[in-house]
């Protein structure tokens, strides 16, 4: 059996294994950019077009990057029916390592990560909150037109008030 490495026996620390050196994560800033580059990248290619006739009018509203830099998710609306965004969704999931590859050649980093497609529910979001503000707008006007007729349950103004005393009620204490 061999004895302790050099390393240890000089007191100096131990440099990470290859598990701790993964769990390092990249730069934030350096996350933001290659998210950025790559909702270019796949952006541009979707423009170009894909040779799958199911893709609708797809737009990329967002991508995030793990902060490992080995996954990025890619958001995306699709305007039209329930139809068209399911079969959009089938011809990215389908397209998903043509983009990849797309995506290896024009970044710079050592790997390319892996890309997940993502419906955004930001249109549908958007909507719910619509018809919410729609809802609190006419319930707004219904209390207007409640509150214009209606009347106080007592007196108008129901605050007790001093009590004033008359000159006789004060000579007579």
């Amino acid at each position: 059996m061999r004895g302790p490495a050099r390393h240890e026996m000089s007191g100096a620390p131990t440099p990470p294994t290859r598990t701790e050196r993964q769990a390092i994560m990249a730069d934030p800033q350096r996350a933001r950019k290659l998210a950025d580059r790559i909702k270019e990248i796949v952006a541009r290619r979707l423009d170009k077009g894909l040779r799958d006739p199911r893709l609708g009018f797809v737009t990329i509203t967002d991508v995030r990057v793990t902060g490992d830099l080995q996954h990025a998710s890619i958001f995306y609306t699709v305007y039209g029916t329930d139809e068209e965004r399911r079969d959009s969704a089938l011809a990215l999931k389908a397209a998903t390592g043509m983009l990849r590859t797309e995506v290896g050649r024009n970044i710079t980093a050592r790997l390319t990560p892996t890309l997940e497609f993502i419906a955004d529910a930001v249109p549908e979001n958007a909507k719910h909150i619509e018809d919410l503000l729609r809802e609190a707008r006419e319930r707004d006007a219904a209390t207007t037109v409640a509150a214009s007729s209606a009347q106080y349950a007592g007196d108008a103004d129901p605050y007790v008030k001093p009590r004033e005393v008359d000159e006789d009620e004060a000579e007579a204490r």
